[in-house]
């Protein structure tokens, strides 16, 4: 029952069949209405009542196609209409046979070839037949020449013509609606992956924007609004740099640096004026490109890294604070250790045992200024300017390599320094010793018993290379990738159960980039690592005099406490 009710409810809706009647008939009743009005002014030789008759045949089968609903009947009932058209014309003959309207058949001859196929095609070739051999037989005196039996040829030529041209017109609309319904399924598989990415972007915690080639903002999603808002703003107002003070001009806006084809990666904007309303934004672009490599738009990506920063920054208050106070009273017991091992009264052996204290003593401060010189948040970590001067790191390296060799023998470490050669560079040489013994240092800790320390020297007039490899334990990518974090400590340290405080190569790197140059590494897993120095070779390469964190006194602390080594497990 629902199938028919379908088929009946598509047949309402189609009115296509209907369409297509109407016009074939009103086609050949507009023919016999010309041959009515030439009827009237020049009657033809013949039978005028059968003439007549065909004609009014015509005209009534015309009035009877244009109303009655084919539609909501078989198709088949349809074949009366041109085969009606077939014996209205061969009656039209009948009446003048030299009047030449037995071409009139090529009307009902191409509707039923092209409307109902083969067999359409052959019954009205026949039908038209029979009505030809009708007007021959019924006039025998009616002369048969080459012209007589070419009319029922074009007939039969016209008919399967349009059979064929109407079986490739339906084989074409059959593949257009395949690649019609191809298309919708394409078109509603696009909407619906829209909708679900749509969705997905609505759902996470950051802003997306995405602009197109020409500049256009396409997509923008819906959540969190506010850095949407945020960032579509272009004037700047209100905004400020990773420090929470540099105002932003609008032509340093992430929305106005994507137009103009910028990238870049994660930078920090604050959007406000003052706490507790302030929002900071990680915002990253993204260029996207084209099959041919064409710059195509850009993705823009942003996400609230307030609630985080303002995490480390009380992190930072809080180590700063407790450093702080407990340097104090470290710096009051050292004091008094000293007053205590210089007082000649001191039995030896209680002198030996004091000594231990303070060494450990000053360990326990170098780590204390270690973690407050790396404290950013610290107003009270003092701060030191670096002093370059044009000096030999050769000296500084060797330096660096002769204190450390007894630790390296501790480990049966060879320290290999014969590629040292000599190279200026315009440096403060103690922040340069201070890295090199902390890279030293490292290169021996996490090396194996019996290895190797390369160490090099070298300049090339702009810049100052100085290259520490070891062939220790190395590092995979992830554990390089945050080897310069600050409290970051890299696995297997063979350092004898003690463990640093994960500052020295961040202060390391800080130090050297206040020079104006940067630390670098390359590790492989299972062979060792190398770190490579840059420094400036000349006053004109160098930063200008920048000012670093007190964190000359973490790597002198940090020289000392390698003194330790020496010292019995149960002394410590």
């Amino acid at each position: 029952m629902g199938t028919v009710a379908a088929t009946a409810e598509g047949r309402l809706r189609d009115r296509t069949r209907e369409r297509v009647a109407a016009l074939n008939q009103l086609l050949l009743g507009l023919v016999a209405l010309i041959l009515a009005i030439v009827l009237v002014v020049a009657p033809p030789a013949g039978d005028i009542g059968l003439f007549f008759a065909g004609i009014v045949i015509v005209f009534a089968v015309t009035g009877v196609t244009v109303l009655v609903p084919w539609n909501r009947l078989s198709a088949w009932w349809l074949t009366l209409v041109p085969l009606t058209d077939i014996v209205a014309v061969t009656l039209m003959r009948l009446g003048s046979p030299s009047s030449g309207v037995g071409l009139l058949w090529i009307f009902p001859a191409m509707w039923l070839a092209s409307s109902w196929g083969l067999v359409g095609a052959a019954g009205g070739v026949v039908a038209i037949l029979v009505g030809f051999a009708v007007t021959v037989l019924a006039q025998p005196g009616l002369p048969v020449g080459y012209s007589t039996l070419l009319l029922p040829l074009v007939v039969m030529t016209v008919s399967g013509a349009s059979h064929l041209t109407a079986r490739r017109s339906a084989a074409q609309r059959s593949l257009l609606d395949k690649q019609a319904h191809v298309l919708s399924k394409a078109l509603e598989r696009a909407r619906r992956q829209e909708l679900e990415v749509e969705e997905l972007l609505d759902a996470v915690d950051f802003g997306l924007i995405r602009i197109a080639a020409d500049g256009a903002v396409t997509i923008v999603s819906e959540a969190p609004a506010h850095l949407q808002r945020a960032l579509m703003r272009g004037d700047g107002h209100g905004v400020f740099a990773t420090d929470g003070v540099t105002a932003v001009p609008a032509e340093r806006m992430p929305l106005s640096r994507a137009l103009r084809g910028e990238a870049f990666d994660a930078d920090v904007l604050w959007f406000g004026e003052a706490d507790p309303d302030r929002v900071a934004l990680a915002v990253a672009v993204r260029r996207l490109r084209g099959a041919r490599g064409t710059d195509v738009g850009a993705v823009l990506v942003s996400r609230d890294v307030t609630s985080e920063l303002r995490a480390l920054h009380a992190r930072d208050q809080l180590v700063a604070s407790v450093s702080h106070e407990l340097r104090t009273p470290l710096t009051s017991i050292l004091g008094y250790l000293d007053l205590a091992i210089d007082d000649p009264r001191m039995p030896e052996s209680a002198r030996r045992r004091l000594e231990i204290a303070e060494r450990n003593a000053e360990r326990l401060l170098g780590i204390v200024s270690d973690i407050l010189g790396a404290s950013s948040a610290s107003s009270r970590s003092s701060e030191l300017t670096v002093t370059p001067a044009d000096v030999d790191v050769a000296d500084i390296v060797r330096a660096a390599v002769e204190s450390l060799e007894p630790r390296a023998a501790e480990r049966e470490v060879t320290l290999d320094a014969t590629g040292v050669e000599p190279a200026v560079a315009y440096v403060d040489p103690l922040r340069v010793r201070q890295i090199i013994d902390n890279l030293i240092a490292n290169a021996i800790t996490y090396n194996r018993e019996g290895g190797t320390v390369t160490i090099g020297s070298t300049t090339d007039g702009d810049s100052t290379w100085v290259a520490v490899r070891d062939t220790g334990i190395g590092m995979t990518p992830e554990e390089t990738s945050g080897l310069f974090a600050r409290f970051y400590r890299a696995r297997g340290a063979s350092d004898g159960g003690r463990r640093g405080t994960g500052l020295g190569l961040a202060i390391s790197r800080d130090l050297a980039r206040a020079h104006g140059g940067d630390i670098t590494v390359r590790s492989t897993p299972g062979e060792g690592s190398t770190f490579i120095v840059r420094l400036p070779a000349t006053r004109a390469a160098s930063a200008p005099a920048p000012r670093v964190p007190e964190r000359a006194v973490a790597a002198e602390r940090e020289a000392r406490a390698r003194a330790d080594a020496d010292i019995p497990e149960e002394d410590r």
